[in-house]
């Protein structure tokens, strides 16, 4: 899951992976982010072998972050001179 952690119902997810009902699961958010030291799934992470919880966190590298600007400004000049760019039809 690298969506909204909500989309997700993090008991039954844990029941599922305590009983093999899923083999396995890697999440990248949660609930709670940061999540409380005692959040269920960071428990769970620390219990079970087929849990991977990585920190939500990739935006926060220099280089994400200067790409990121990048793309505002191409966008900003794009609109500014009337020609699409990154357009979903």
């Amino acid at each position: 899951n690298t969506a909204r952690g909500a989309l997700i119902d993090e008991a039954a997810l844990i029941d599922a992976l305590r009983k093999n009902r899923i083999a396995a699961a890697a999440l990248d958010v949660i609930t709670q982010e940061p999540p409380p030291p005692d959040h269920p799934i960071v428990l769970a992470a620390k219990e079970l072998d087929n849990l991977i919880v990585t920190p939500h966190t990739a935006w926060s590298a220099r280089e994400a972050r200067a790409r990121l600007l990048k793309e505002v400004e191409e966008n900003i000049a794009a609109f500014l001179q009337g020609r699409d760019r990154n357009r979903v039809a």
